[in-house]
């Protein structure tokens, strides 16, 4: 997670937090909006956003103008000024990392990710989680205090057990909002997901959301569930399904595909590394008793994975070449320091040498006489020839 700040057009600042997969490599970026009076650090949010970067997403998510650690006055804000900051997040979001292909929303923040998908092109899917039908259903909580807010301007109302100034111009922003209208010239994938208990906002707003949408179009109930969330389970479950489903409408970002394999690290992240081989891409890491986070191979098990895979290759071509009964060929490798002196075999005499142990597996109906040969074929792999040939590591 990187905390960022970005200024929103009316000039404040607003905070937020970019989710990036193991090594910073996403394929996809979205935005997380979240539900009213809330926060970007609701446990909804902080799940979901967990549970994207996971599969290779990078999520932003952001609190809205007078909300959370976002600089500015709640009473000055609307719904249409909702629209605004995630419009001024989403061109952040494609400054710094990449245009965003996702939108996702809770509540009053899936409201508000309907509306604004019409000024995003990049746009692809969107993700609603207990969202109203339109932004006037938030009305129904200011309950006898609507009334006072018409006649007199304003009033205090009491939300979520905090209080907060509400005014007239915000109760005529939310009715000038037609949800209905947008849906209906949405044109993107879009995945409602509510719980039928919901006591904030009924099941019947869901149903209007979807029957509005044109397809491609999902419906998924979170049976149980609150409208926050707030049980962990919910929110875990809400989030894989949520990463699966957008996964097929994404458009993965090209990859400038280097000559040899590049590896690039941040240094806030420790010892964790990209690594990039052509088209392909893997995580390093050290292990946690190392100072690392363990979310991939160290340096070490790399290279034992290039000599074990070497030398499956190399086996297994040999037997299709030779047409024989091999079904699988396993290789285990371990890599050691050992002392010199104890090496029989080694040319350096003192000091520590590296020493990689391979462990092969044959598996099929082959002779003693086929085994040994196919052995003794282990040590033509090319990689093995390398690490016995002379090296040079040359720095340009």
């Amino acid at each position: 997670m990187k905390k960022i700040t970005f200024t929103s057009r009316t000039g404040m600042t607003l905070n937020g937090t970019v989710e990036l997969p193991p090594g910073g490599v996403w394929r996809a970026t979205a935005v997380f909006a979240h539900c009213f009076t809330c926060g970007s650090q609701i446990r909804a949010a902080r799940m979901i956003s967990a549970a994207l970067a996971r599969s290779g997403f990078a999520v932003l998510r952001f609190d809205f103008t007078g909300l959370g650690e976002s600089e500015g006055d709640f009473a000055d804000t609307n719904f249409s000024s909702n629209l605004d900051d995630l419009e001024d997040a989403a061109q952040w979001l494609g400054e710094h990392y990449a245009k965003p292909q996702l939108l996702l929303g809770h509540s009053l923040g899936g409201a508000a990710v309907l509306a604004v998908a019409e000024r995003l092109d990049s746009v692809r899917a969107i993700a609603t989680l207990a969202a109203p039908a339109g932004p006037d259903h938030v009305l129904k909580q200011f309950g006898e205090h609507l009334e006072t807010i018409e006649e007199t301007g304003s009033a205090q109302v009491n939300l979520a057990g905090r209080p907060f100034c509400i005014r007239k111009d915000f109760i005529e922003d939310a009715r000038q909002h037609d949800l209905g209208e947008r849906l209906r010239k949405l044109r993107r994938a879009l995945l409602v997901m509510h719980a039928p208990r919901d006591e904030i906002v009924s099941i019947e707003n869901a149903e209007k959301i979807f029957t509005a949408a044109l397809h491609p179009k999902s419906f998924v109930s979170l049976d149980g569930a609150d409208h926050l969330l707030s049980r962990k389970q919910d929110a875990e479950y809400a989030a894989e399904v949520i990463s699966a489903w957008a996964e097929r409408f994404m458009e993965p970002e090209p990859i400038d595909e280097p000559e040899g394999v590049r590896v690039s690290g941040r240094t806030d992240d420790d010892f964790l590394c990209r690594v990039q081989a052509g088209p392909h891409e893997l995580v390093a890491d050290e292990p946690r008793k190392a100072g690392g986070n363990d979310q991939g191979p160290d340096p070490y098990a790399l290279l034992a994975s290039a000599l074990g895979a070497c030398t499956v290759m190399t086996l297994n071509m040999y037997a299709r070449h030779k047409k024989l009964p091999v079904e699988r060929v396993t290789c285990e490798v371990r890599h050691q320091k050992i002392h010199a002196e104890d090496c029989a075999d080694c040319e350096t005499a003192s000091g520590k040498v590296d020493k990689l142990r391979r462990r092969i597996t044959i598996e099929g109906d082959l002779t003693e006489e086929q085994r040994e040969r196919m052995l003794s074929i282990a040590d033509r792999c090319p990689v093995h020839r390398t690490l016995h040939g002379e090296i040079k590591t040359p720095l340009e």
